[in-house]
């Protein structure tokens, strides 16, 4: 059995499809006597709604793919280098090309019956800025393997241009070399704006993260009720075996009497 070709198959299969897929294609792969194959399949995680669609859309736009991974390079270089003009240039384009890729996930997501709400949206978004910060998570994206999202934004995913701006340039000291209470009042006004954005960055990334988090439960409780389900369904059909299987049981002993 080739493992990777069915792998790849079933990280294409809707989430609410994937344990079925699997557990079927593991149960060929045991009755093919390729345990190691049925062992690795039987232990793939199902995708959330996000990693799915993400991966979904991996598979039917290529061409965006690489546009975000490109991106995704010149911004860490332009980090590296610390580069502000590049920087600029690159986050700038950004956030048009992200939303524009949330869109396209989200129409693919519709166009297979599985419409993204305004959180799993979310979810892809900051998936998407993670790619575009981290080259392994973008490495791990575009291979369409996803099981979920990260949980929060990490790297420079969440700057745009207004919060990197030019760094201007070093007005001449006064000759006296005393400093106004103007500038005084502007550089500790400047140090409370700073210690605001930092604040309200991190309130997002844990607002993000407590989402993220809310989902992924969403989608366990749901599985869990399904297996619920499932779990007394077979109960009750072996408890009706089981009384068939006394009451032949019964009438053996009778006509053997």
């Amino acid at each position: 059995m080739d493992v990777e070709r069915v792998i790849d198959e079933l990280y294409g299969v809707a989430p609410g499809e994937f344990v079925a897929a699997r557990d079927a294609r593991a149960a060929e792969a045991r009755s093919a006597e390729d345990p190691a194959a049925a062992k690795r399949i039987a232990a793939l995680r199902r995708p959330t709604l996000a990693a799915w669609a993400s991966n979904r859309f991996v598979r039917e736009r290529p061409e965006d793919v690489g546009r975000l991974l490109a991106l995704g390079e010149t911004l860490r270089e332009a980090h590296r280098l610390l580069d502000p003009t590049t920087f600029r240039e690159a986050a700038g384009q950004q956030n048009k090309v992200i939303a524009a890729e949330v869109r396209a996930t989200a129409a693919l997501a519709e166009e297979a019956g599985h419409p993204l709400s305004a959180s799993v949206r979310d979810e892809v978004e900051q998936l998407l800025r993670a790619v575009l910060a981290d080259p392994d998570i973008a490495a791990e994206w575009s291979a369409g393997r996803l099981t979920k999202p990260p949980e929060a934004p990490i790297g420079f995913g969440g700057i745009t241009p207004e919060i990197l701006p030019p760094r201007p340039p070093t007005p001449p000291k006064p000759d006296t070399g005393a400093r106004t209470a103007a500038e005084k009042a502007a550089e500790k006004a400047a140090a409370e704006a700073a210690r605001k954005d930092e604040e309200l960055r991190s309130a997002e990334a844990q607002a993000t993260e407590a989402d993220a988090r809310v989902t992924h439960l969403e989608e366990e409780l749901r599985q869990a009720r399904s297996d619920r389900r499932a779990a007394r369904a077979a109960v009750a059909k072996a408890s009706d075996a089981a009384r068939e299987a006394h009451a032949r049981a019964n009438e053996a002993r009778t006509d053997r009497a």
